[in-house]
């Protein structure tokens, strides 16, 4: 009888079981249906660029990974501010500047520039790759572009603002933002102490110097109010907030890598120390052109002050630039181990560009060890096209997925770029000839090899989801015709 019982149990259980879980199955081939159904969507529309764009557009795309705050900022919004804070345009370098104005001098008040159509779009041209000629070097007038910024480049809340509201607006959830929150503590601390090139004592001097607590002090001051100056500017307590209000920002912090030894390794001390101790830092990277010739000199070194820090604070997770470069742009040399020694020495969880991967020392085994040990490759189309001359298939994006290698598609500095999180998708698509689900694993991967934590990925990738059911739902129910043509 007992035996009986348990079998009736169990029987009655599995019914129970069948009954309620019926409906998943269904839900889950409708969920299928509608992903087909977006898949065929897009390879109906991808060679009609405005199709294309309004469908990317929509989609969404969780994390951008790779965006540098300053250059994300479009110079529209640099000028506007000068005008704001009373600055002056120096006009033979197109440089915005403090001081006095004086037109007459070619200073003229900001203010002025704006009412100057001419004037006011020779400075966006420099500032930017607006107009740019393909004649002339990318690569140097890209880079020139940082310089100009000047003095409006360190309002930092308003800048947060306007990525986070652009990020929205094209259904971007997630964003890791690089800056540097205590860059006058660790530049003030090298200076004062000096280069020494034993590395333990080195770090000693500086934390027995107050170091640790001067750099969280600054930091903390910093983010705090340039946090408060966004939601400030987002309207994130009123009735009707700015959409960018609910996107998630954590901080990558940089280090200067064409600087001398004793402030990088500052630097990289400082991020390594913030994000101990401040949950919205995340990370540290590497910043400034890879070929500086600073920054090739010193390259191994640099690793190996991540890889001597790294035994320290072992939880931190790296991610660096390396490879942002081409053939003739540097020597030989300089190609041949980038990409490897920012693994295998600076640890990194995740390489920025990687542009240069088949001039490295045996290539493919390199591709097959960075899907082996799941490093993700951060993919700036736009960025790289416009700095190196690389796109279509001289692009190694290809490789990557045909080796298995994790990518995800970054946007870099899209205010310099004059692009934005659309146009990356669209160049992902007509450039390199990705399809839906390739996209789609790609969106994925860039909140799976996100540095935020546990709880806030777990959400992110629950709403990932939830927005792509409702887009393929819409997609798929879409009854316009899609135009010949």
């Amino acid at each position: 009888m007992f035996t009986r019982a348990l079998a009736v149990a169990a029987l009655t259980s599995q019914l129970t079981v069948t009954a309620f879980a019926a409906p998943l199955p269904q839900q889950a081939v409708r969920q299928d249906n509608a992903g087909a159904a977006t898949a065929r969507r897009l390879a109906a529309i991808r060679d009609q660029p405005l199709l294309l764009r309004a469908f990317l557009r929509e989609m969404p795309k969780g994390g951008d990974l790779h965006s540098h705050l300053t250059g994300a900022v479009y110079a529209e919004s640099y000028l506007r501010w000068a005008a704001e804070d009373n600055l002056c345009l120096a006009t033979t370098t197109m440089t915005i500047v403090a001081g006095t104005c004086d037109a007459q001098a070619g200073r003229p008040p900001m203010t002025l520039v704006l009412q100057n159509a001419a004037l006011y779009s020779q400075a966006i041209d420099a500032m930017s790759m607006r107009n740019w000629n393909p004649a002339a070097s990318g690569h140097d007038h890209f880079f020139a572009a940082f310089a100009k910024f000047g003095p409006a480049a360190t309002r930092t809340g308003d800048m947060l603002a306007e990525v986070a509201s652009r990020a929205a607006s094209e259904h971007v959830s997630y964003l890791e933002v690089m800056l540097s929150p205590a860059a006058t503590t660790a530049a003030q601390f090298a200076r004062d102490i000096g280069w020494d090139s034993d590395l333990a004592r080195f770090q000693d001097r500086l934390l027995a110097a107050g170091f640790r607590e001067a750099v969280r002090t600054e930091a903390r001051q910093r983010l705090d109010g340039a946090e408060t100056r966004q939601r400030e500017v987002l309207r994130c307590a009123s009735a009707q907030p700015d959409p960018g209000c609910t996107t998630t920002i954590r901080y990558v912090s940089q280090v200067l890598r064409g600087a001398p030894p004793q402030r990088v390794f500052a630097d990289i001390l400082a991020g390594f120390e913030l994000a101990t101790f401040d949950p919205r830092v995340i990370s540290i990277n590497l910043v400034q052109a890879e070929d500086d010739p600073t920054a090739v000199r010193d390259f191994s070194l640099h690793m190996s002050m991540i890889d001597f820090l790294h035994v320290r604070y072992p939880r931190v997770p790296i991610t660096l630039h390396a490879g942002e470069l081409i053939e003739g742009l540097v020597p030989p040399e300089a190609l041949r181990s980038h990409v490897r020694q920012s693994i295998e020495t600076g640890h990194a969880r995740r390489i920025g560009h990687g542009i240069d991967l088949m001039d490295e020392d045996d290539p493919l085994r390199l591709l097959r060890g960075l899907a082996a040990k799941n490093v993700l490759i951060e993919t700036a189309l736009t960025s790289n096209e416009q700095i190196l001359g690389v796109a279509g298939k001289r692009h190694p994006l290809a490789l990557y997925l045909k080796y298995g290698v994790p990518v995800a598609l970054v946007t870099d500095d899209l205010g310099v770029s004059r692009s934005s999180h659309t146009q990356e998708f669209q160049k992902a698509v007509e450039d390199q000839g990705l399809d839906y689900p390739t996209l789609k694993r790609l969106v994925r991967n860039s909140l799976e090899y996100a540095f935020a934590d546990p709880t806030t990925k777990k959400r992110l990738q629950a709403d990932l989801e939830g927005a792509f059911s409702v887009f393929e739902q819409r997609m798929s129910q879409s009854s316009a015709p899609i135009p010949a043509r």
